[in-house]
């Protein structure tokens, strides 16, 4: 009986003690981590590289990894795949629509190397994905209308591209996208409904247009930081906008906005920290009423159309930093508190030069670049000169 026992003991000890050469990672997402690898060029993945260590002799997800698959990929526990994300070399190719068979990917970032060619559909199957960046490449066409099944999705990144067309209205559907960057594509249109739970939004350097509406940001009571600049808005941006509950950060310049409403802050509205409106078409006189915001620290409304006085408020207001309003037609003596050596406004930063202002300090750096010529000021006031105010 012993003797019959002596076999088996030693066969169970080998059984739980040596290490078995089979695959861990599911053949359905080494077959796509091939496939990934085979659509990039083999010239752009250099031999140090993440990409270079993907040799496919070595099982994706054993441990521990001596010479192959050292980066670029995650697994857990499981050996299942959960992130891609690959270091900054320039690779260059295409997103394999394979991508879609590693099922319980949660990060998937390509950024800042040269992939072209579309953005796959089928990545709208990974319905763990938490983050996507591809910005920095060259990415083409359309963002897939199917993006809004991506329901766990927080990040969104695709700016620095070349993509284009119309953003697609099922980013709405988006519930738990809190961080959305298209800048520096190609996209135009109007801007769609946007997702409930955004803090930050930055589609800059496009071609969108028309009007900033309602619409878009109902609901967004989260929202701290909007980036539209260097796009082709257009008509008055309206009061609504600046109520936004948790808005601190709006940048809109180099549009073609014509006028802005601003009313006095409601109560629990009082977190705006910076505003950019230059470079737009801006008319009318400037509102006092950016100054009621209580922590405003920089104020841009350089190279528009307004006129008229600064209002004393700005002079007053202890906690702005910044103020550039160069570049307008605005008249009168600039308020001389902006000016008192050793003042509590001695330490404002910005420009009034470039108006129609009369006696606004020479030796100041505020008053730089120099006042428009009258002859010019005469023409926008009717031929007649400014008045002091």
């Amino acid at each position: 009986m012993i003797i019959l026992l002596k076999p088996i003991f030693f066969f169970l000890c080998f059984f739980f003690y040596t290490p078995f050469s089979v695959s861990s990672t599911p053949p359905t997402e080494i077959s796509a981590l091939k496939s990934f690898k085979s659509s990039i060029k083999p010239s752009s993945i250099p031999p140090y590289s993440c990409i270079g260590s993907w040799v496919f002799s070595s099982d994706p997800c054993s441990n521990p990894k001596t010479i192959h698959f050292l980066c670029g990929l995650t697994c857990d526990d499981s050996n299942r795949v959960v992130s891609i994300t690959l270091d900054s070399v320039g690779y260059s190719g295409t997103l394999t629509p394979l991508v879609s068979q590693l099922s319980q990917l949660v990060v998937l970032d390509l950024g800042q190397n040269s992939f072209y060619g579309t953005i796959p559909p089928s990545i709208s199957s990974l319905s763990l994905l938490q983050t996507i960046s591809f910005r920095f490449n060259s990415f083409s066409g359309s963002i897939p209308s199917s993006i809004g099944q991506l329901k766990s999705l927080q990040d969104l990144d695709f700016s620095g591209n070349s993509l284009s067309g119309q953003l697609p209205n099922t980013l709405f559907l988006l519930s738990r996208l809190t961080r959305l960057d298209l800048s520096f594509n190609k996209f135009s249109g109007q801007l769609p409904k946007l997702p409930l739970n955004l803090l930050e939004l930055a589609i800059k350097g496009n071609s969108l247009s028309g009007l900033i509406t309602k619409f878009s940001f109902t609901g967004l009571t989260q929202l701290e930081t909007v980036e539209l600049s260097s796009n082709s808005f257009s008509g008055v941006l309206q009061s609504w906008f600046f109520q936004l509950p948790s808005l601190q950060q709006i940048n809109l310049s180099n549009n073609s906005l014509t006028g802005v409403e601003i009313w006095k802050p409601s109560q629990g509205y009082n977190e705006l920290v910076a505003v950019d409106l230059g470079f737009n078409k801006i008319e009318g006189y400037l509102s006092v009423n950016f100054t009621n915001y209580p922590v405003l620290a920089s104020l841009s409304l350089r190279y528009n159309r307004l006129r008229g006085p600064i209002p004393l408020e700005y002079c007053k207001k202890s906690s702005l930093r910044r103020l550039f309003l160069d570049g307008n037609y605005l008249s009168g003596s600039p308020p001389a508190g902006f000016f008192t050596s050793g003042g509590k406004y001695s330490t404002l930063s910005g420009s009034l030069g470039d108006n129609c202002l009369q006696g606004c300090p020479r030796k100041s750096q505020l008053c730089l670049p120099t006042q428009k010529p009258m002859s010019m000021c005469k023409q926008i006031y009717g031929g007649k000169k400014p008045r002091k105010f």
